[in-house]
């Protein structure tokens, strides 16, 4: 008589909950858009004084707060609604690392319309002719990703200002600068550090609005047009690329990475930050999960670290290696002229 256990009958569970799983997207928007987080975080943690500060019906207001305490961003004790640590440090409107802008991004209708159409997307391999718009210069999509996802960057920005600012005088290139975070993090760091931002000129705004808050200004200049086709000039310690080169085939990557290679001082170094999934490609989730986003474009990817080495060694760099960005779900690529 066999002792193994019986195998377990197939379920749709997880066809209904994936199916209904923008359910999550939609309830986590609402709760930013009525400052749910912040009413709780401001000691309104019954329904009605929840439902109150926020000027909903107590309907809503209860089934939003259950909702959101099952997929894990609220606690219920008692009748009694309180934040997570993590709704605290991010959803929290009066804390300092308040990410909630992110959701007018990434649940923008340009955004979220990328892949409504996911067959056809999937059979083309990438974004239909009809909707490669985003890539145009000076699209008004990426001032609101400058403003809106400027917090989340902050961390890793920060983290790799650690590593890489230094103390002596540097010259840093920051490539598709958006917001500036990355290379205003570097200035922050380093008081000997002269940054140059480059991106579309609408984008710029955004970036030298924020070098102005951080009082790094008179160090903070800029280049406007696209990374492709302007001069990027000589002689840079470091050139920073994050979050770009995923837009792009191999081929065109390249193209840019040669003229970085040409851009840097004889000991510099390209810090390339990018959702790197193993080998495997279904793996760190996070990572892995991107290349699906990347269906919206064109003919972008998330491209493994063995991709990226090639094409960084293509371009004529000798040598690249990966770093791990913990907490942080991305991993830097740094590369060495």
């Amino acid at each position: 008589m066999s002792s193994s256990a019986p195998a377990q009958a197939p379920s749709p569970g997880i066809v209904f909950d994936t199916l209904q799983a923008y359910q999550r997207s939609v309830a986590l928007r609402g709760g930013i858009d009525l400052d749910l987080f912040t009413a709780i975080a401001e000691g309104n943690t019954s329904l009605s004084a929840i439902a109150k500060r926020i000027r909903a019906s107590e309907k809503g207001t209860r089934v939003l707060c259950d909702y959101l305490t099952m997929i894990g961003f609220l606690v219920k004790q008692g009748g009694e609604y309180t934040l997570t640590p993590d709704s605290a440090a991010f959803l929290n409107r009066h804390s300092p690392a308040y990410m909630g802008s992110m959701a007018n991004f990434l649940m923008s209708p340009h955004v979220a319309g990328m892949l409504e159409d996911i067959t056809a997307v999937i059979r083309h391999g990438g974004a239909l002719p009809s909707d490669h718009g985003a890539l145009e210069p000076e699209h008004p999509m990426w001032v609101e990703f400058a403003r809106s996802m400027a917090p989340m960057m902050q961390m890793p920005a920060d983290l790799i200002a650690q590593m890489f600012a230094g103390s002596k005088p540097i010259a840093v290139l920051d490539i598709a600068a958006g917001h500036g975070v990355y290379g205003i993090a570097f200035a922050k760091h380093n008081p000997s550090a002269k940054i140059v931002g480059l991106d579309w000129a609408n984008v710029l705004e955004v970036a030298k609005e924020n070098a102005g808050k951080a009082g790094v200004a008179d160090r903070y200049s800029t280049i406007a047009g696209s990374a492709f086709e302007v001069d990027l000039g000589t002689g840079y310690d470091i050139v920073l690329i994050p979050n770009f080169l995923h837009h792009f085939d191999p081929a065109t990557n390249e193209k840019l990475l040669r003229k970085v290679h040409a851009a840097l001082a004889p000991a510099g170094i390209a810090i390339t930050a990018e959702f790197i999934p193993n080998e495997d490609r279904i793996s760190p989730h996070r990572d892995a999960m991107f290349s699906m986003q990347m269906l919206g474009t064109p003919a972008g990817d998330a491209y493994t670290f063995s991709e990226l080495e090639k094409m960084f060694r293509n371009a004529g760099f000798a040598r690249s290696e990966m770093r791990e960005l913990a907490p942080f779900p991305q991993r830097l690529v740094v590369s060495n002229k």
